[in-house]
This record gives structure tokens, sequence and C-alpha cells, in this order.
């Protein structure tokens, strides 16, 4: 389907005044040819490999950018996760693959690099034990790096061992970066039913079935679905409401598909995808929590949150799905809570709870993300608080996630201050009875009946 002018005018409207912009352009590289069992040669191949096939990211980014007039927030980089490579080499540590990525990443004037990750749904091998040992040090000594661990799958179920050793490596890596809001953590992402094409951090890899090099893009825009969704009139009915929901979607939708044309095309890599997530900013008017209140919900959190929540959702899917050649990624819309003012606010004012937000993750894009929490909570609340992400994933079918933040030295009622993109966190209270049997018990929670499709 081309792009119109109609459209082009269309989209630099929703620029100029309701904060649309393309929130990354993400380019997937595979190191499927840097494994080497030489750990110094392993890294020296990782940064040429890397800065060589993206040399030009960041130049056609500023590009588009120039001649479009939309906003390309962030450029990053994705990579076949880690342990896959790793497992070539017999060194303990693999922090200096980290290390490597992150000189890539600066060298290259890139927000963010994922993909020092490994996935253990079924199992953990020896390069995936490395791996997993080697996150605290490797995000506390990088700055543009970021880690990803997948636990549970349908057809696998929970690897409840990997989900006790994520809950330490969570903690470790909160502590080692306590002098910088716990800033470690905020890199760290434990997934069920991990997706291989997604351009959003902390949880993008380039999975193996993916070309040598692709353009993924993540678009944007709760402000211009909160302004549309205003121009209804207060009696709107929820069909209106979805309706309205679907049209704007697509419109958003087709800005993305324009840059990631033309970026696949200048770099001359493979198109990716496009992943049509409304993700939130902390600026004022960007918020999912604001599209929930004008959707009728008194306060986000409040009841019948997770009913607007997945109607906007759905409606999101449906419309974006026709914009774009090709919608992956994890597509729907984004709950962070320390990245979206209204979501502050109302956790702030106690209207959004941890309980609420896990409810809410049942009709919603990934999971609990970028929450705070006090940091004396017990290693097994955190895996608690996993585990049940990870059921939820696996039970219904859907990529679920945790991204926690213990704030070390913190309690519930102070806040988190990340700065840009990821805002800032109020420390939120977690349920203290999580016991210390289940967290320990380890083995296999088996896949569910589900899983037997074939």
């Amino acid at each position: 389907m081309p792009i119109t002018p109609e459209e082009v005018f269309e989209t630099l409207n929703m620029v100029s005044q309701q904060n649309l912009d393309i929130r990354t352009l993400t380019m997937g590289i595979s190191l499927a040819g840097c494994a080497d069992e030489d750990m110094g040669r392993m890294c020296r191949k990782v940064y040429d490999h890397v800065t060589r096939t993206a040399a030009d990211l960041v130049e056609v980014a500023e590009s588009l950018e120039a001649e479009y007039g939309i906003p390309i927030v962030n450029k990053r980089i994705s990579v076949t996760p880690v342990a896959q490579i790793a497992a070539a080499c017999p060194d303990a540590d693999l922090t200096p693959i980290a290390l490597a990525m992150d000189r890539a990443a600066e060298e290259l004037g890139i927000d963010f690099m994922g993909g020092f990750s490994a996935l253990v749904q079924k199992g953990m091998g020896d390069a995936d034990r490395r791996l997993i040992d080697s996150i605290p040090a490797a995000l506390s000594t990088t700055d543009r790096v970021c880690s990803s661990v997948n636990v549970a799958s349908v057809r696998a179920g929970i690897n409840m061992d990997a989900v006790l050793r994520m809950a330490e490596v969570i903690r470790e890596a909160a502590v080692l970066t306590s002098d910088i809001s716990c800033y470690g953590a905020a890199k760290l992402v434990v997934f069920s039913n991990m997706v291989e094409d997604s351009p959003f951090m902390a949880g993008a890899v380039h999975g193996t079935g993916e070309a040598d090099a692709v353009i993924n893009v993540g678009v944007s825009g709760p402000g211009v679905m909160a302004a549309a969704l205003e121009e209804l009139p207060a009696d709107a009915d929820l069909m209106e409401v979805a309706e309205r929901i679907k049209q704007t979607a697509f419109k958003i939708t087709r800005a993305g598909e324009l840059m990631s044309r033309e970026a696949a095309r200048r770099l001359g890599v493979q198109k990716g995808i496009v992943d049509l997530s409304l993700a939130p900013t902390p600026a004022v008017g960007d918020s999912v929590a604001r599209i929930l209140e004008i959707i009728g919900v008194g306060e986000c959190g409040g009841p019948g949150t997770t009913c607007a929540l997945a109607l906007l959702n759905d409606a999101v899917k449906k419309g974006g799905v026709m914009a774009s050649s090709s919608v992956g990624g994890l597509s729907g819309a984004f709950i962070p809570v320390s990245e979206d003012a209204g979501m502050i606010r109302a956790a702030c004012d106690g209207a959004l709870t941890l309980e609420k937000l896990e409810a809410m993750t049942c009709v919603c894009s990934v999971g609990l993300d970028m929450i705070a929490i006090p940091g004396d909570t017990s290693v097994e609340a955190i895996a608690g608080i996993i585990a049940d992400e990870m059921a939820i994933g696996v039970i219904n079918n859907k990529t679920t996630a945790v991204r926690v933040i213990p704030a070390i030295g913190r309690c519930e009622g102070d806040v988190l201050e990340f700065g840009g993109l990821f805002g800032s966190a109020p420390v939120m209270p977690v349920n203290r009875f999580a016991g210390e049997v289940l967290a320990h018990r380890g083995g296999r929670f088996p896949a569910p009946l589900n899983s037997l499709r074939n």
C-alpha cells in the first residue's frame, strides 16, 4: 500500500500537536559469525561486526527525521542472544562481551544495545549459566547494554530454578548500581514467551530465525490517541470508542511503516517489523493511563481499568495490523509505571497497586514494567512476583515480562529518579507473604495442556 501525501500531512500535524514520534529505530544484527574459543578474539569480532554493520544507522535515522519531520527518539541495536555465541569459549566471566558491546554502542552513537541474553525456559546450559552469573557486573559496568532472560514458554512451562536465580540477579544488579538509582535493574527484564523481533528495550534480541541484519521500528503515540478520543462526545458508546482507537492506530502505524521502509532501503538491509505498541513517556499528555481515564475510568488502577485496557489493546492491534506489511514485536499498549506520567500519579495516589498492575498484564502487552519496590524486598518475594507473571504468560499464551527495581536503601513512598524516557518510579508496596518454600522448590512448572497443539 503506497504512502499518500495526505497521510504525510496528517502525520506532521500529529507530530507538531500531539507528541507523535517513532520511539525507536532498531537494527537487529546476527552475531553468529563472532563465536570464538578465545574471549579476546570474540570481543574484537563482536565490536568490529556491529560497528561495521551499523555504521550508517544514526546518520540514516537523522536524515529521515530531517526529511519527514518525525522525531526518532532512540536509535538502538539488538544482537543474537550472547549466551549462544559464548558457548564457544570456556570463560566464566562474560562481562568482556558486554563491554565490547558498550564500546560499539558508544562508537556508533546509539542509545541502547540489547542482547546480553539467554533463553532458559526448559533448561539452563553452561553458557546460559555463565551469562546469567555475569549480568550484574555487565549491567553495572556498562552504560548502554541491556539484558533479558526468557525463563518460561507455553511449550516448556516455567523453569523455576531460573526464576529464583533471576530474582537473585535482579537484586544483585540493583545493589551494584545503588549509587545511580539502582539503574542496573532497569536494564534487565525477565520474560515468558520472549519474541525475537522486538525493537523495545530492555528485551530486544535478534532471533535465530532472522536475516543477518534487519530494521525493526517501534512507534508510539499515546498523545495522538488521547487527542482523538477526547474529540468523541461524552455519550459515545464503547463501540464508537473502539472504532476511533482503530482508526487512530492505523494512522500512527503508517508513520512507522514509512520510516521502516525508508530506513531499510537506505541501509541496504532487510525490512523487519513495525511494533505498533503505544509506548508512553513522562511528558504530560503522552500517557496510556490518561487514555484509560478518557475512556471512562476515574483514575488509572480504579475499578474498570482492566476492561478499558483490554479494549484499548485489542483495538490498537486491529487498527494497526492493516497499516503495515509486517506487524510484530509486542504490539499493543505498554504500562511501564516510571515512564508514564499518569501511572506515576496513580501510584502516588494509591489508586494503582502492584496487584492491579498484575491483573492489567493479563490483557496488555508485556507485563510488570519499570516498577520500583522497597529495597528490603526478599529474594523469595521477587521470585514470587516473577513466577506469577510467568504463569499469566504461559497459561494465556502471551508474552509477559517482569522489570522490577529493588530500590536499595529506599522504602515505600520514596522515589527513584532516572530522567529521560525512564522517568521516575515511586517505590510501591509489595505483599510480604511470599513465604520461603515455593521459590526454593525448584524444578519446572509443567507445560500447560494448551501447549499440545500438534
